[in-house]
C-alpha cells in the first residue's frame, strides 16, 4: 500500500533542502520525495515507509520534524478498458485460371527423305 507522508522541516537554505531529500530517500520503500507548500513541507511517497522512523532521522539533524499527514495515496482512476480490435485478415487474391496450348513441333530431323 502505497502512502504520502508530508512532514514540516524547516528548510531555510538550498542546503538544508538537499539534506532533507538526501535523508529522505536512504529510508527503505521511498518511491519519491519533494518539497511541498511554503519551502517547509517535505513530501514523501512509499510503500512500507514508516513515517515515524523518517520523522525521527529527520529531527537528528534538523532538531524539529513534524508529521502533518499521512495518507494512502490511491491509483487513478483510468478509463474502462476497451477490447482491442481484431487483427484485419484479408484473404489471399482468388486463383486465375490460365489455359494451356500444347504446340507440337515436329522437330528438324536431318533426314529428307522421311
Amino acid at each position: 500500500m502505497k502512502l504520502k507522508i508530508v512532514i514540516k522541516v524547516p528548510l531555510h537554505t538550498e542546503k538544508d533542502k538537499s539534506k532533507a531529500l538526501k535523508i529522505a530517500v536512504v529510508e527503505e520503500g521511498v518511491i519519491s520525495v519533494s518539497i511541498g507548500k511554503d519551502n517547509d513541507q517535505l513530501e514523501v511517497i512509499g510503500e512500507g515507509v514508516h513515517s515515524v522512523c523518517l520523522a525521527k532521522s529527520l529531527r537528528k539533524k534538523f532538531c524539529f520534524a513534524d508529521i502533518l499527514s499521512v495518507a494512502e495515496v490511491k491509483p487513478a482512476a483510468t478509463s474502462p478498458e476497451k477490447y482491442p480490435l481484431p487483427p484485419y485478415m484479408f484473404p489471399p487474391p482468388p486463383f486465375q485460371p490460365f489455359y494451356e496450348h500444347h504446340y507440337y513441333d515436329p522437330g528438324n530431323s536431318s533426314c529428307y527423305i522421311m
